[in-house]
């Protein structure tokens, strides 16, 4: 087998390509700006569908399911974080050594093994 269908077989393994999704995920969403949009206090709801909880404003109260929890400067900045570590991550994943050290870590064990298994919708699927 040459190099370049090891490679391949290599990296259409489903398997690898689920601990690659958690991976990247970990990398470039988690710990990132979005953690400081996430903490603070979650609003308790007795209805279980937020219903009952509403936010007070100058302008009069505005229902939960209703509330943007983002602005948009906070957006940006998410956005704009979320980008660069992405980049980040694709450029460790395609340089020869720490992407090969990192897919032969992967293949050997799942880091986030408590995370949910990814799943593939069907209608999603490139053509």
């Amino acid at each position: 087998m040459s190099a370049d269908e090891a490679a391949r077989a290599f990296i259409t393994d489903p398997v690898l390509q689920k601990r690659l999704a958690k991976y990247l995920v970990l990398q470039c969403f988690r710990n990132s700006r979005l953690e400081d949009l996430h903490a603070g206090i979650s609003p308790s709801s007795a209805s279980g569908d937020y219903s009952d909880v509403e936010v007070r404003s100058p302008y009069g109260p505005i229902p939960w399911p209703e509330v943007s929890r983002f602005n948009d400067d906070e957006m940006k900045d998410l956005m704009i974080d979320v980008v660069n570590r992405t980049y980040q991550f694709i450029h460790t994943l395609f340089d020869e050594n720490t992407g090969a050290w990192l897919l032969h870590q992967l293949a050997e064990r799942d880091p986030l093994p408590r995370w949910n298994e990814p799943t593939l919708k069907e209608d999603t699927q490139p053509k």
